[in-house]
């Protein structure tokens, strides 16, 4: 018998019990039948129309689990393609010069897990995530992202050169990706590549403030503290000068400060040069603009030494107090409010030096930018202090209180813990 007629006749033998189909596969070895349960053998007909329904069942279900397959192969395909196509992208550290109108937001650090606050970082997250800068779960966690800010800023408190490192995917038209997903208070004027160790705040020698007030300010305190007429003369812009050029030089500022002993060495701060500029007029009302450069500021400083001239200019306190208030005793030093204080600019000399000339990073000076910045200034954050001022009078009822205050008495200045919202407020930065 020839090897065909064996397989046939082995294949006849195995169907006949039960335990092998050509077509449908090994079965279950059926149980041989039990004494007085004998039952006749279906007909041939029969079991071939079972095979055929058995047959048909099997394919099905198999077309089923390969069209099931092949979706999943698809779909993991395509979340492959978009995860690479990121992976492909190049994650680089990147500086983003900031400008933003401080008005309706809780300061510039964002505050993760509390929505009762918004702050400028939440609009800024916000928008690295949705133009694809970024992964959604570093905008969770922003360390993930290496962020940080050059200097907090104060509730209410504008910025026109807010510097922040971080790392992000450099996608094609980065900056217009960005500020498409941002209200048109917050824009991105700027970005540069950076060292991949750069940190915004530690590589920051120094900061420039202005503090837009109008000059009314500086009408004596037997004047009308709403007269919008004001003018101030060349001789009272002097006096300002004069005064604030005493705060230059390295100063013990813990009275500037709520966080600060006056034994703490942090309570050292160092002003390179602070100065007001000729006054403007706006909407009929005249101000002026005080600069101030320093090294670093601590929490409401600005505004207390911006606060201490206007008091002494006033009337309020004798000049002696300027040089007393950095001693160790106590002396009660009024705080100027927080609308017209705007961060200007943010230095990198020394990093400048070492890598702005070293054929692979920019210097970052932002020169070419600084039309934009000025355009900003002009139509977002002149623009809200004036109409702020005009409307709720914040200066006018500020220098209302001024009386209450007590220039000549001193205290033995106790240490004082700041509360959670001073210690989450700052002019800048806050150790």
């Amino acid at each position: 018998m020839g090897v065909p007629s064996l397989r046939a006749a082995a294949g006849a033998l195995s169907r006949a019990c039960g335990r092998w189909s050509p077509r449908l596969g090994p079965r279950l070895l059926r149980s041989p039948p039990m004494a007085g349960n004998v039952q006749a053998p279906a007909p041939v007909g029969a079991r071939l129309q079972q095979d055929r329904k058995a047959r048909s069942g099997w394919q099905g279900g198999a077309r089923v689990w390969e069209e099931t397959e092949q979706q999943a192969k698809k779909l993991k395909s395509s979340g492959d393609e978009d995860g690479e196509q990121h992976r492909k992208l190049p994650k680089r550290k990147i500086v983003l010069l900031m400008a933003y109108s401080g008005k309706g937001y809780h300061g510039m650090q964002r505050n993760v897990g509390s929505s009762q606050f918004k702050t400028i970082e939440d609009d800024l997250v916000s928008a690295l995530v949705r133009s694809g800068c970024i992964p959604e779960n570093h905008g969770e966690d922003m360390r993930k992202m290496s962020f940080q800010r050059c200097a907090r800023t104060d509730k209410g408190v504008s910025a026109a050169g807010q510097v922040v490192s971080l790392k992000v995917w450099l996608i094609d038209d980065i900056l217009e990706k960005i500020n498409s997903h941002l209200p048109s208070h917050i824009r991105i004027l700027g970005l540069k590549r950076v060292t991949g160790g750069f940190n915004s705040k530690n590589k920051c020698d120094a900061r420039t403030y202005f503090y837009m007030l109008p000059t009314f300010a500086f009408a004596h305190k037997d004047r009308d503290v709403q007269d919008e007429t004001y003018r101030l003369t060349a001789e009272t812009l002097q006096s300002v000068n004069r005064l604030l050029a005493c705060y230059k030089g390295t100063h013990n500022f813990h009275n500037f400060t709520s966080q600060k002993g006056p034994r703490e060495p942090s309570a050292q701060r160092y002003i390179l040069d602070m100065y007001c500029e000729e006054p403007f007029v706006r909407e009929g009302m005249e101000f002026a603009v005080i600069k101030v450069k320093g090294q670093s500021f601590m929490t409401h400083q600005i505004r207390k030494m911006v606060g201490l001239v206007v008091a002494i200019v006033k009337g309020y306190a004798p000049e002696s107090v300027l040089a007393r208030s950095w001693g160790e005793a106590k002396v009660d030093v009024p705080k100027a409010p927080g609308l017209g204080l705007v961060l200007e600019r943010v230095h990198f000399e020394k990093y400048n030096q070492r890598f702005g000339n070293d054929g692979l990073h920019e210097p970052l000076d932002w020169a070419q930018e600084e039309a934009e910045v000025a355009a900003f200034k002009e139509q977002h954050i002149y623009p809200a202090i004036v109409s702020t001022e005009r409307h709720e009078r914040s200066m006018a009822q500020w220098l209302s209180t001024l009386p209450v205050h007590d220039f000549s008495a001193t205290a033995h200045a106790a240490a004082k813990v700041p509360s959670p919202l001073e210690g989450s407020e700052g002019d800048g930065d806050s150790d």
